[in-house]
């Protein structure tokens, strides 16, 4: 168990082990809470969720576009349509 001392502007330093566990960065937000007499803070983010996993999968390649033009976007998407019915099995008799 870590333990970490109140500064005189009341601040605490959140051990580098703790950090590491949780994954807290500079910058990142933790919501403060009193809970049963403890202390505790929670990583919190202000970007939705559905959001994040949108750029999740813009980083992963999982989108397409930006377009030039409203053809480029339709020639678009006839070819993942052509994709997804080639991977479509066919029906046995």
């Amino acid at each position: 168990m870590a333990l970490v001392s109140v500064k005189n502007k009341f601040q605490i330093v959140i051990p580098r082990s703790v950090r590491k566990k949780i994954g807290v960065n500079v910058g990142d937000l933790l919501e403060a809470a009193v809970e049963r007499g403890k202390i505790t803070f929670t990583p919190k983010s202000l970007v939705d969720r559905g959001i994040a996993e949108s750029l999740r999968d813009f980083k992963e390649g999982r989108a397409y576009g930006p377009f030039e033009t409203r053809d480029d976007l339709v020639a678009s998407l006839h070819k993942e349509a052509a994709k997804l019915r080639s991977k479509k099995p066919g029906r046995k008799a």
